[in-house]
């Protein structure tokens, strides 16, 4: 196998790596910067223009964090040889942003309806916004104990639990390249779809074509479902592989007039 890793890939595994060992780091004294660079939801006191890219560079766990750069190692390195320099980074960082725009899209959708129905129940919702700015020292995961008391002084009519959908939403960042890497994932598909892939689980060979495919059609089935508990951004994965196929779609359409 041909160990050689291609510059652009080379360097995003770097700035991941560094981006990964800072955060518990910084986190040692205090300083939580999922906080700052993760990207919140536009509305929310806690959204910074700059996070719409930042957040490609962070993860929430080890696990998180070694799938990913598996994932950009394994397919990045043969996408980036085949589109170039200028493409590939294109192509990573315009997935990234149609993950934060999907994802977004999904949860305006889901916020819109909750906000009304609060609105009508006469919630305060300027409180809210009060109460979900976040600084870097603060915790992320909020219980709904932890804002008990101010839950509690609602009026009698307003469904605290929505409330507190919205409240948690606002001060829960995502992060994570995986947008990005399912765009790359996609782009590898397009190009090599008769690579054979190695599954993990179970451990079968499979063709790309079919592989990926797979793995988009899991992807919207998780996304609709929204288990309880699943902190996984499904529709942010879905927007990086949307903008991923498109762009490569033009890209093999026109692949010799721009070079």
């Amino acid at each position: 196998m041909n160990r050689y890793i291609p510059p652009v890939t080379k360097n995003l595994l770097i700035l991941n790596t560094i981006f990964f060992v800072g955060k518990f780091l910084l986190l040692m004294q205090g300083i939580d910067l999922d906080v700052v660079l993760g990207a919140f939801f536009p509305a929310s006191p806690n959204f910074k223009w700059y996070q719409i890219i930042s957040h490609m560079f962070m993860h929430g766990n080890f696990m998180h964090f070694v799938f990913n750069m598996f994932a950009l190692w394994m397919f990045g390195s043969a996408v980036e040889k085949a589109l170039g320099i200028k493409k590939y980074l294109i192509l990573y960082f315009v997935c990234g942003l149609g993950a934060f725009v999907l994802y977004n899209l999904v949860n305006f959708y889901e916020y819109k309806k909750i906000y009304e129905v609060l609105i009508e129940q006469g919630a305060p919702l300027g409180e809210l916004y009060s109460y979900t700015k976040l600084s870097t020292i603060e915790a992320k995961n909020i219980t709904i104990t932890d804002v008990k008391e101010w839950l509690n002084a609602m009026p009698s009519g307003v469904n605290v639990q929505l409330l507190f959908e919205l409240f948690r939403g606002w001060r829960t960042p995502m992060i994570g390249a995986s947008g990005a890497i399912y765009g790359v994932l996609v782009a590898f598909g397009m190009m090599y779809p008769n690579t054979v892939l190695m599954l993990l689980f179970p451990p079968i060979p499979m063709k790309a074509k079919f592989f990926i495919p797979i793995m988009i059609i899991l992807e919207l089935f998780f996304g609709f479902q929204n288990q309880p508990g699943d902190n996984v951004a499904h529709f942010a994965h879905l927007g990086g592989a949307i903008f991923g196929f498109f762009l490569v779609r033009h890209w093999l359409k026109n692949r010799y007039r721009w070079n």
